[in-house]
């Protein structure tokens, strides 16, 4: 991902975006493939360096993980599309919110390795007075959990770039800002919110 200095995000910026987020794209590449595994899911970050969720124990990431424990989960969000007019020159663009975290991928298979992941995320996703805890000990528990694989993913490294118009004058960007909410799109508000308050790094 190109991140250009005034598109990078700071940690202050992507933690609180990247809070208030938990479904992503998991991105293994394996070995030796043509193509990576690609896999939309529900995860659960703990807001320092581990990401949990758990996958059907037919899922072809299994195998691509084994080859390769490195693995992306990546998110894309707030994004919007940027006539020419409004930002001042004769090409379009796009702004949005990308956060990549690059980790490194452990599997869990031990029944309450896999029981404590899950009630993890219950705890997060359940509504008030839902489900809040799974037992390897619980008959209909033991059951359900060899169907699944567990796995948490080590966080090494993060590339977040909050691309809205932070090369852009305070003129041109108030501009872009008073379209967005004339157009108000689905997440033209989320967009302006970040073109009014993020500052060019020069």
């Amino acid at each position: 991902m190109l991140i250009h200095p005034w598109d990078a995000a700071a940690e202050d910026e992507w933690r609180p975006w990247l809070a208030a987020r938990d479904f992503g794209q998991l991105i293994a590449s394996g070995r030796d493939r043509d193509l990576p595994v690609v896999v939309p899911t529900h995860f659960v970050f703990d807001g320092q360096e581990t990401v949990r969720l758990h996958l059907a124990r037919p899922n072809p990431v299994w195998r691509a993980l084994a080859e390769n424990p490195n693995a992306v989960l990546a998110l894309v969000d707030d994004y919007t599309y940027v006539p020419a007019e409004w930002g001042g020159t004769d090409v379009p663009t796009s702004h949005y919110a990308a956060v990549q975290l690059l980790c490194t991928a452990v599997v869990l298979d031990d029944p309450a390795a896999k029981a404590e992941l899950l009630t993890r995320q219950l705890a997060h996703f359940e509504p008030p007075g839902g489900r809040t805890s799974v037992d390897e000990t619980d008959e209909a528990d033991r059951r359900q959990l060899p169907g699944i694989r567990g796995l948490e993913l080590v966080v090494r490294e993060v590339r977040a770039k909050f691309k809205f118009a932070g090369n852009k004058s305070a003129e041109v960007r108030l501009h872009i800002a008073d379209r967005l909410a004339e157009r108000a799109g689905p997440r033209d508000t989320a967009a302006r919110e970040h073109v009014l308050n993020r500052r060019p790094a020069h």
